[in-house]
């Protein structure tokens, strides 16, 4: 197998503004990896946030030796040389997770939600993400997202009512927020859920900070409506830090290391009585059509990276009816353009 990656630089639509941070522009590093005629292609997704940059995906992957590996391996054991190469870097390993997931479907002739027994019409609504903004900022962009049948909005400043209000006085389609860790008092935090509630939100993901635990397992056991661990959830090993804490977790490829732990988190959240959800970084097709193979199996669905830039690169899962689809074409169902 011969491996290869390039950086590149997503452009957003607009000004992306969390509870702590904002941006325009989100680094990525595409990776290939060919192998008897096939290409396939991964990426990694590198906000700030997660601390990984171009410049340590790149070192990783450059650490990588892929020679001695074929089609003829199982999965599981180049995925496990990766895993062992060097702790950490998840969203490195994402890209390359994903890129041989495309490249064994590709070589086998089957797309994984085939491969899986899945029906890739049966998958959730996809969210729409809109940033904090200005009340007017609020209410356009709420109306920019008239394909969609669910809106998250992201919370965690002293904005967020009027940001709710906003959206209600122009939509009264279901909202899911995303509070980033912003909220640190675990009783203001239960009377926002409650009116969070009454305005038809229907979950909330990460509410308080992550360090906080025993808040947190408060308010989800008092909560009206579910509670989705975020950044207090990285990886399958997290599992048992969650339960009881929050109602459900939030899986994205960028933290867990892509579509083989994705699958196996998914699994074993079921067996624990959670709820899940699958969600993005800002990203190309090329790592949206990687989660949305899995999308047939989790309650909630935040594929919108790819719609929230202007220069994806990738041909992929399409929006159809406020639903991520899916293609027919084999691996992760992708075309470069």
């Amino acid at each position: 197998m011969k491996l290869s990656f390039e950086p590149y630089t997503l452009e957003l639509r607009h000004v992306f503004t969390l509870s702590s941070s904002s941006r325009t522009t989100t680094p990525v590093v595409l990776v290939m990896i060919e192998s008897e005629g096939y290409i396939g292609y991964g990426e990694a997704s590198l906000p700030p946030y997660l601390k990984e940059t171009q410049q340590s995906v790149t070192a990783f992957l450059s650490a990588l030796n892929l020679n001695g590996f074929s089609l003829n391996h199982p999965l599981e054991d180049v995925l496990g040389y990766i895993e062992n190469v060097a702790p950490e870097n998840t969203a490195a390993k994402a890209a390359v997770d994903i890129a041989l997931h495309d490249l064994y479907g590709k070589a086998r002739e089957y797309a994984w939600w085939q491969y899986w027994g899945l029906d890739r019409f049966s998958v959730p609504d996809t969210s729409f993400t809109i940033g904090i903004d200005t009340e007017e900022g609020i209410r356009c962009k709420t109306l920019d997202a008239k394909d969609f049948n669910l809106l998250k909005v992201k919370l965690g400043r002293h904005t967020d009512k009027m940001i709710i209000s906003a959206i209600r006085s122009v939509t009264d389609k279901p909202i899911c927020v995303d509070v980033n860790q912003g909220w640190t008092d675990k009783y203001e935090a239960l009377d926002m859920l409650h009116w969070c509630k009454e305005q038809g939100v229907i979950f909330a993901e990460q509410p308080m900070p992550k360090e906080y635990i025993d808040d947190m397992a408060w308010l989800t056991a008092h909560s009206p409506i579910p509670t989705i661990a975020d950044e207090s959830f990285q990886r399958i090993s997290d599992l048992k830090k969650v339960k009881g804490v929050f109602s459900g977790i939030n899986i994205k490829l960028m933290k867990c290391t892509g579509m083989n732990e994705a699958y196996k988190v998914i699994h074993e959240a079921r067996d624990a009585g959670m709820k899940v959800m699958l969600g993005c970084m800002t990203e190309t097709s090329c790592a949206i059509s990687a989660a949305a193979q899995l999308s047939p199996w989790v309650d909630w669905a935040d594929l919108d990276g790819n719609l929230l830039i202007t220069n994806d690169c990738f041909y992929g899962a399409t929006l159809q009816n406020g639903k991520i689809i899916s293609t027919r074409m084999p691996g992760i169902g992708i075309k470069y353009k």
